[in-house]
Formats: structure tokens, C-alpha cells, sequence
């Protein structure tokens, strides 16, 4: 019988049944919630061999491997076992819009016009309702366990949008984990609008957030930035809400010391995140070196999105693009900030392609980074990670974690990189569940 089929109904007979091992499996060490079982060597690519042993939906232990004689037992032959990954940036609402929005050029202005565009004229609950659910459809079957979201949540829009989420929210709550975030302009918080939109945040349990630039414009200067994120960390100190914001994403742009002094200056450690700061990567060496000190200071969370940042950065008619849109990374983890990947926006005027797959997003983003030679704990960025940002258990394979796992036909990194991973087989809560992703529709 073909070693995956053979896998497959293996795991779909005996899990959800009580205790169950899975033997002689590999397991990226950044994976593992503690660590290196006592007796199990790491590998030289930072893999270890362990058993894991299910009760029902959650891991019951973790064990070197060879130690589990008693219970029901699969071996995986020393194939990568990973949990699902987190996707702690998205954008739900706005995905699966291409082909109906206007074209966008593939720039950040014609996006943003082009969404505009597509949300007044079609975003009301059943089209909401049915773009996210097949988005959410992509991404359980490709093994994701949580999604943080931003929705456009301009003043009109914010309660239909907020309502589609809250729906889509209970529809997945066993399968998929889901945050949401209110994405608005800057100046939109220092409006009569800011109270209320922060009041519907605070009811549905999500995030205040927002962009660094002004309606209709650019990320750049913004004049009377420091107050309008003053309003904004009031706003979130009122309500106990944390702050998630979209930074600088363009090549010269400076709001993320800004972002940094505020969270310092209201005591928000720890409970703010900045996604795509692509102008991080463009600054002078000591430029940068300050910044990152003041970003590790202030303890903010970084998400790095280099698929959609590659696609928007630098675009320009008849030229190829010098540069790559992607925040320094590995200096900012030196530093000590934690730094996430995430997938960003899917099939819509800000990123033409895209699955909802995390997995891909990984694999991309470690070529992209830069994150090999040594890869090790290159996982991290899209399991421990995220999953801490998002506040989550997840993300990890630990004795007491909820069994959402994958398994990979692949026995080392370099493997589950070279190769789009179809195959892979899910088990999630302890049963073994692989859905077909939904079909696209004809047109």
C-alpha cells in the first residue's frame, strides 16, 4: 500500500479513540513546547526524534523517541510531524475580490483605491459572509489553527463587517481560532468616530489598530501623529484593548518611532504590534541600530509580510524592482524583538495570489529572509511566535496542547521546503481530518 495512504488510514482509524501514539517521528526542537525530551539527540538541522502520544483532542506526552511500548501505536518513520501554523495578519474581508475589483496595477495606491472601490459598491453581509467563508475553507485545509484579521472598518461599513467576522468566528470556533483587528486611517481615531468605533471593538473582543497615514494618502510624514496615537492608546487603555497598526509600509516613511515612544509613554509593553515596517530595511546602519534599540525598548511585536511586500514594494511599469519590501529581520531578532511572518492579503487588489496556506507563506519567507544556513528555528516565526502575539496555545507540540498537527512526507527542513507539502495529513483535535480546499467557482 502506498506509504501515505497507508498513513492516512492509519491515523483516520485510531485517532479520536482514546490514547494513540505516533512513533519515531521528527520534530523541529523550536516546535517543541519544552523542549528536548530527556534521551533524544538533536539533529543537525535542529530536528528531534520523539513519540507523541494523543488522548483524545489533546497530546497527552511527548517522549524521546522509541520510548511509547504500550499504547496503539503508528510509526511515521522518521517523517517531520510540525502542530498547525499561525497566520497572525490577514485580511478576511478584503480576499477574493480579484477579478471583480478594479485592477489595482499591482501598486499600493492602486490597491487602495481599487478596494475602496470594491467595499462601497458589494461589502454587505452575504458577500462578506461568503468570501470569508471560503477563505477560512482554504485555510483549515491547509492546516491552519488561528487567524488574526484586520477589517476596513470605516465609519458605515465597521458594524456590517464586524457582524460578518462575529459570524464566521462561531461557524469555525472549533476548527479555526479567529481575531480581529479595526483597520482605519490614522486620522480616523481623532474624529467623534474614534469612541464609537472603539466601543463596537471592545464588545465584539478584537483589536484596535489602524494604518500610519492619513485618509487617502500615503505612508510619509503625518502631521500630528504623536497625538492622534495618544488618542488611540487612550482609547485602548479605556477599553483594556491591545493595539495592532499596519507601519511604514513604503520605502521611505518614519511613524514606527513614533508607535514606540507611545507605547512607552503610556505604559502599553508588550501589547503592541506593528506589521510590515518596510522602511526598516532602507535606514542607515546607526539609523537602524537606534531604531531597533527603541523598538526592543518599548517591547512591540513584529510581523513581517514578504510575499505582499514583494509584490507592492517597488513596483514601477517596464522595471524590476530593487529592492525586496521585507523588514531586517534578523537584526531585529538579535535585538531580542519577536518577529512573526504572516500571509497578509489573499487574491484581492493588494495580492493577486495566495491560498490561505501558512505552510507556503513559511517556506516562501525563509528564502525570502534569508532564514536557512542554519534554517533551525526558522519555524518559530510561524508557530511560537504568532501564537504568543495572538495570546494562543498553539503553534507547539506539548504535553496538555490541543493535537492539531501536520504531517509532512518529508524527513528534514530542507525537504519541507523544497516541496509544496499537498500531501501533507491533518489531525486536528486529535482526529485525523484532511478537507478538500472549496472550489473556485467558474466564470
Amino acid at each position: 500500500m502506498d506509504d501515505q495512504l497507508s498513513d492516512a488510514l492509519a491515523i483516520t482509524r485510531l485517532t479520536g479513540h482514546g490514547r494513540v501514539a505516533l512513533c519515531n517521528a521528527r520534530v523541529p526542537l523550536s516546535l517543541l513546547a519544552d523542549g528536548t525530551p530527556p534521551g533524544s539527540a538533536i539533529e543537525g538541522d535542529g530536528l528531534v526524534g520523539v513519540d507523541v502520544v494523543l488522548d483524545g483532542p489533546r497530546v497527552a506526552e511527548v517522549v524521546s523517541k522509541g520510548s511509547v511500548v504500550t499504547d496503539t501505536r503508528i510509526d511515521l518513520g522518521g517523517r517531520q510531524l510540525w502542530p498547525m501554523l499561525v497566520d497572525a495578519h490577514a485580511h478576511l474581508d478584503k480576499a477574493h475580490t480579484l477579478g471583480r475589483a478594479p485592477d489595482s496595477g499591482g501598486t499600493h495606491a492602486g490597491a487602495r483605491d481599487a478596494t475602496s472601490r470594491d467595499r462601497k459598491a458589494h461589502w454587505r453581509r452575504d458577500d462578506l459572509l461568503a468570501r470569508m467563508a471560503f477563505a477560512l475553507g482554504c485555510a483549515e485545509a491547509h492546516g491552519v489553527a488561528a487567524i488574526r484579521t484586520h477589517l476596513d472598518s470605516h465609519q458605515g461599513q465597521a458594524p456590517e463587517t464586524w457582524a460578518a467576522f462575529a459570524e464566521m468566528r462561531a461557524a469555525f470556533a472549533d476548527r479555526i481560532a479567529l481575531q480581529a483587528v479595526a483597520l482605519v486611517p490614522m486620522d480616523a481615531w481623532g474624529g467623534d468616530y474614534g469612541p464609537e468605533l472603539a466601543d463596537l471593538v471592545a464588545t465584539q473582543g478584537g483589536i484596535l489598530g489602524g494604518v500610519t497615514r492619513a485618509s487617502g494618502g500615503t505612508h510619509g510624514a503625518l502631521e500630528g501623529l504623536d497625538g492622534l496615537l495618544d488618542r488611540l492608546f487612550t482609547l485602548a487603555r479605556d477599553r483594556d484593548l491591545d493595539i495592532d497598526l499596519h507601519v511604514d509600509e513604503a520605502a521611505q516613511a518614519s511613524a514606527l518611532p513614533h508607535v514606540a515612544r507611545a507605547t512607552i509613554r503610556h505604559g502599553w509593553q508588550g501589547r503592541v504590534t506593528c506589521g510590515h515596517c518596510c522602511s526598516l530595511s532602507l535606514l542607515p546602519d546607526d539609523d537602524l541600530d537606534r531604531t531597533i534599540a527603541l523598538v526592543a525598548d518599548a517591547q512591540l511585536n513584529l510581523i513581517t509580510l514578504p510575499t505582499v511586500n514583494m509584490y507592492l514594494q517597488d513596483r514601477e511599469p517596464g522595471r524590476t524592482p530593487r529592492w525586496r519590501g521585507v523588514m531586517p529581520v534578523a537584526e531585529l531578532r538579535m535585538a531580542g524583538v519577536p518577529v512573526a511572518v504572516a500571509g497578509d492579503n489573499c487574491r484581492d487588489p493588494f495580492y493577486a495570489y495566495g491560498d490561505h496556506d501558512m505552510l507556503d507563506t513559511w517556506r516562501q519567507s525563509v528564502r525570502i529572509l534569508h532564514l536557512d544556513h542554519p534554517f533551525a528555528d526558522a519555524p518559530i516565526l510561524a508557530g511560537p511566535v504568532p501564537a504568543r502575539i495572538m495570546g494562543l496555545d498553539a503553534g507547539v507540540i506539548g504535553a496538555g496542547r490541543r493535537a492539531n498537527l501536520m504531517l509532512f512526507h518529508a524527513y528534514t527542513l530542507d525537504q519541507v521546503i523544497a516541496r509544496p507539502q499537498n500531501d501533507r495529513i491533518l489531525v486536528r483535535a486529535g482526529q485525523c481530518c484532511s478537507p478538500p480546499s472549496p472550489a473556485y467557482a467558474p466564470r
